[in-house]
Parts: structure tokens; sequence; C-alpha cells
């Protein structure tokens, strides 16, 4: 790795001669402007206003410019003659504990590396120093020209340092926090810890860039002439009508992908439930209303399930016994026609009867008389 900066550390009375490399790399697929109707290179070139000629890098200053737009040359001899102990010196302030730094001010990362042999045993002094108190070092330092804060702290066996942003330039977060007043209940915050317990932890290593990878084989298919099938857009989230239902799916997901058996959410949400005998109405009533909502379909859908087919074995019984009663009605009726009938019958024979028997009674009367 090639330094961008030679100095020392100030530790104290202590001086470590180091060199500054860059921690990182951009790994980001670049692209060049071209002219789309016959692809040639679009660049960019400096040119001067006053003469309209092309100026090369080696005659390009820096200058600043003023309010009234007069421009005030600045020469790199007139920022390295400054007054200033961090021009070449990793000043070290302070050891505070790394949880005092705020990771919104970490910039740039670097590495410290020992410049020469003497550098050796101090670097070592001070990066095992760092390591036994599990604190960070605040430094400040000047690069690029300008003055940085840092914070160095021990990566293996390396001293590595972070550029911070200074307090002022970090931005408060005023009028970004939700204005509406949301409750966020007991159950919600469990299925919650249930969602982060579920994902789990994840090796950063296995973690890379999926659409530089997608741009690569972009690339290499269409420098071969072979086209690409276009891939299904991923599904994006919808909109969130019942949050705890999107943490219940959210939980079982998550256990399906990483290949729990078990994908069952185990949240408890007692919160929710009502007690007692309210509890018991209310149940009833759901199931009550889940019947009617959901009715099933004709004799196929009642054996489905014991419920069912018990309420059709009722239903059935019920119809039965309806038409046995119909049908002893029936026969009651009909009884009571017959006696009816039977008594007429009676009436009238005996009705029939009563004259004969007073006509045969005259007639004896009357035959007694003649034989006196």
């Amino acid at each position: 790795m090639r330094s961008i900066w030679n100095g020392a550390i100030s530790f104290g009375l202590v001086s470590i001669p180091i060199k500054l490399v860059n921690a990182t790399e951009s790994r980001s697929v670049s692209f060049r402007q071209i002219h789309t109707e016959d692809g040639g290179r679009i660049r960019y070139r400096k040119v001067c206003e006053l003469d309209d000629q092309e100026v090369p890098q080696a005659e390009i200053g820096k200058a600043y410019e003023d309010a009234d737009g007069t421009m005030i040359p600045i020469t790199d001899e007139d920022l390295a003659s400054l007054p200033l102990p961090t021009t070449k010196t990793i000043d070290i302030v302070a050891f505070v504990p790394a949880s005092e730094i705020d990771p919104l001010q970490i910039d740039g990362a670097y590495y410290l590396a020992a410049n020469g042999v003497p550098a050796a045993k101090p670097y070592t002094l001070l990066r095992e120093a760092l390591k036994r108190s599990k604190k960070v070092g605040l430094a400040k330092f000047a690069l690029r020209g300008r003055e940085r804060l840092g914070m160095l702290r021990v990566v293996d066996d390396v001293i590595a340092m972070h550029g911070l942003l200074w307090p002022d330039e970090v931005r408060r977060p005023e009028g970004v926090a939700p204005d509406a007043d949301v409750t966020i209940r007991d159950a919600e915050l469990d299925l919650a810890d249930a969602l982060m317990d579920t994902l789990g932890d994840v090796d950063v290593e296995s973690l890379h860039d999926d659409y530089r990878q997608a741009v690569e084989e972009l690339i290499a298919a269409k420098a071969e002439g072979v086209e690409l099938e276009p891939q299904p857009a991923p599904a994006g989230g919808g909109k969130v009508i019942d949050l705890m239902a999107a943490l219940e799916s959210s939980v079982r997901a998550a256990k399906e992908a990483r290949g729990d058996e078990a994908a069952e959410v185990s949240a408890p949400v007692t919160e929710l439930k009502p007690r007692g005998k309210a509890a018991t109405r209310k149940t009833a009533s759901k199931e009550a209303a889940g019947t009617a909502a959901e009715p099933a379909p004709g004799k196929r859908a009642a054996r489905k399930t014991p419920a069912g087919k018990a309420t059709a074995d009722r239903a059935t019984a019920k119809k039965a016994t309806a038409k046995k009663a119909t049908a002893k009605k029936a026969t009651a009726k009909r009884t009571t026609a017959k006696k009816a009938s039977a008594t007429s019958a009676t009436s009238s024979k005996r009705a029939a009867s009563k004259p004969a028997s007073g006509k045969a009674a005259a007639k004896k009367t009357a035959a007694r008389k003649r034989a006196s």
C-alpha cells in the first residue's frame, strides 16, 4: 500500500515516526461518459477563462474566491508555513472510551505504519497501551489542506486511525422524527424482539455487493455479444396495514429461511386477550362470526370437521322428529274423524229405530183392544 502522508505520532514526549496509508478502497464499477451517437469519449478539459486555452495540471494552482469575486492565490508553501503543530504530526490530545465517539462523526479510515526500525518499539508500546486500557486515542492532524480530528484504535496488530468530523459538522436531527403520537404495545415489542432473535448474527465476511456483481456480469455479457434475460423485479414491501400480522409473517419467514422446523411465533401476546367471562363471550362471538362469514358449502363442508358433522346430525334428528310429530298429528286427526263418524251413525240408527218401536207398540195395543 502506498503511503499518502508521512509524519509522526506525538504521544506525550514520545514521537513515533509513521506512514499514513488508506485502509479502504472503492470497489464500485466506474463508467466513462460517451457520445451516444458515435460512441466517442466525452472528456473534461481545464480551460483558462481569460485566454480560452487548455491549461496542463502543472500550471494549475489554488486560490480563495473572495465575496466580491476576487481570487486570492494560495500556494502549497503558504499552507506549509502555517504555525500548526499538526502539519506533520498526529497529536494525541486525550484517551477516551470508544462509546464517547458518536458514529455519525466517523469519516475515512487509515492504517498507521511504523516508519523505520527505530519506530517499532514506541509503536508497539502505544498499541499495547491502547489494548490494555480499552480506550481510543483522540487526536488532531492536518491532511489535504485542513486540520482534522482523528480516533486511534487497534485493529489486529496495527494502529488504525479514523478521520472524524468536527462536532459542528454533524447536523442535528431536527424535524426528522415522526410528528404523530404513536403508541407501541408490549406484544408488538415482543414480536420485534422475536424477529431480531430469529435473524440472529451474521458473518460480515460473507456479505457482498450483489449490485456490483450483476453489473460485472452485464458488462461481460455485452462484451461477448450476449443479451441477458431480464430478471423479475424484487417484491417490494407493500403498505403495512396490520403491524402485528406483518411482524408475525416476518418472524415465520425468517425461521423458514434459516431452516427451522418449527416456524411458529412464540411471542407472548397476553396483553391483547381479555380475561374471564368477557373473554368467553368474546371468543364465542368471534367463533359465531367466523362461522357466519365462512359458510360451509353443502354436506361436504359439514363433514370437514367434527363440529360440522355434529351440527348436521342434530339438524337431521330435528327434521326426523318433526316428521314423526306431524305423522302422529295426522293419525290422531284420522282417529278422531272415525270416532265422529261412528257416533253420527249410532245416533242416526237410534233416531231411526225410535219411530219403528212406537208403531209396533200402537199395533200391539190395537190388537189387544180387538181381542177384548
